[in-house]
C-alpha cells in the first residue's frame, strides 16, 4: 500500500501567519475571525503534495467552546470547518480526503485532567456524529494521552465510522517506547485496535518518534496502518518549548524517511510543521 501524506500544523502555523489562537479558543478563533487565512493553509498543504487534510476541528468539542461562551455553536463550528476543508479540496485536488480531527477534551498535555469514561464517550459521540454528517472520510482521533479517553474515543468511532476512523497517541518523548503520558501503557490497548484503519502516534517530538513506529509496528496486525507525525519540538519538564533539528524541513524529512523504513505509511507534522516541511517530506519519501 502507498504512503499516505498527510498535512501539517493548522494551529500553529495560524499562529505563524498573524492570526490570534489565543485559549481557550486556539485554532477555532480562526473559524470567526480568519476563514480565508484557513482556506489558505488548507490550499498550501495541498499544493505542497499532501494527499489528506485534517479539519480545524481540534477545538471545537462543545466542552473547548464552551470556555468561550461558545458551547451550543459546535456541531455549526465543526461543520464550517469541514465546509473550509472542503472548498479548499475542490480547488487544488478533488481527490484529497478530509480526515475529521478529534482532539482530547481537555489539555493535550495533562492527561489528569480527562473527563470520565462516561462523559468521555457522550463527548466523543456527539463530535464524531458531526464530523460524519459533515462529510468527512475518515474520523481522526489525535494526540491521546490516557486510556480512559481513547477507550472511550475508539469505543464510538468504532460505532459509528466502522472502518474509517483512525487514532494516533501522545506517547512520553523520552524512556522505552510505548508509554503514554499518563504513564500507562499503550499495549493495554492495543489489542482492541485490529479494526482500525490505522494507528500511531502524533505531538512526540521527531527524534522519538522512529522507536513509537516500531514498537507499533511489531504490536498490532499487519493490516493496520501506522500514522506517524511529529512536532518541531518538545515541552520540557517546566513547560518551556525546546526546538529540536526538525524546525528544519530537510531534516524533519530525514526523520521522516526512518519512519517510513520503521513501518508507518501514513505521514504528516503536528505543532511548528508548515507547507515546507511537508513539501520536503514529499520529495524525501516519494510519496
Amino acid at each position: 500500500m502507498s504512503t499516505l501524506l498527510l498535512d501539517g500544523a493548522t494551529g500553529t502555523e495560524l499562529g505563524r501567519r498573524g492570526a490570534d489562537i489565543t485559549l481557550p479558543l486556539w485554532s477555532a478563533r480562526a473559524l470567526l475571525e480568519a476563514p480565508d487565512l484557513l482556506k489558505a493553509i488548507h490550499v498550501d498543504y495541498l499544493d505542497a503534495g499532501a494527499g489528506a487534510i485534517t479539519t480545524n476541528t481540534f477545538r471545537t468539542h462543545r466542552r473547548s467552546l464552551a470556555k468561550a461562551g461558545l458551547g451550543d455553536r459546535a456541531a455549526q463550528l465543526t461543520t464550517r470547518a469541514v465546509e473550509i476543508a472542503n472548498e479548499s479540496r475542490q480547488q487544488r485536488n478533488p481527490d484529497a480526503l478530509i480526515v475529521g480531527s478529534v482532539a482530547p477534551l481537555e489539555d493535550c498535555y495533562r492527561p489528569d485532567l480527562a473527563p470520565d469514561e462516561a462523559a468521555c464517550r457522550r463527548e466523543h459521540t456527539e463530535m464524531i456524529r458531526a464530523l460524519l454528517e459533515a462529510g468527512v472520510e475518515f474520523v481522526g482521533l489525535e494526540t491521546m494521552n490516557n486510556l480512559t479517553e481513547a477507550g472511550a474515543a475508539t469505543e464510538a468511532a468504532r460505532r459509528l465510522a466502522a472502518g474509517k476512523w483512525m487514532v494516533s497517541f501522545c506517547t512520553r518523548s523520552e524512556g522505552p517506547p510505548g508509554v503514554l503520558l499518563s504513564g500507562e501503557p499503550l499495549a493495554d490497548i492495543l489489542p482492541s485496535l485490529g479494526d482500525a484503519h490505522a494507528v500511531g502516534v502524533n505531538c512526540v517530538a521527531a527524534p522519538a518518534v522512529e522507536c513509537q513506529v516500531t514498537f507499533l509496528r511489531d504490536a498490532l496486525p499487519p493490516h493496520v496502518r501506522i500514522i506517524a507525525y511529529a512536532n518541531i519540538g518538545y515541552a520540557d519538564s517546566a513547560g518551556n518549548w525546546v526546538t529540536t533539528d526538525a524546525v528544519d524541513p530537510a531534516a524533519y524529512a530525514r526523520y521522516a524517511s526512518r519512519w517510513v523504513a520503521a513501518g508507518a505509511d501514513i505521514i504528516g507534522g503536528c505543532c511548528g510543521t508548515t507547507p515546507d516541511t511537508i513539501r520536503a517530506v514529499k520529495k524525501a519519501i516519494g510519496a
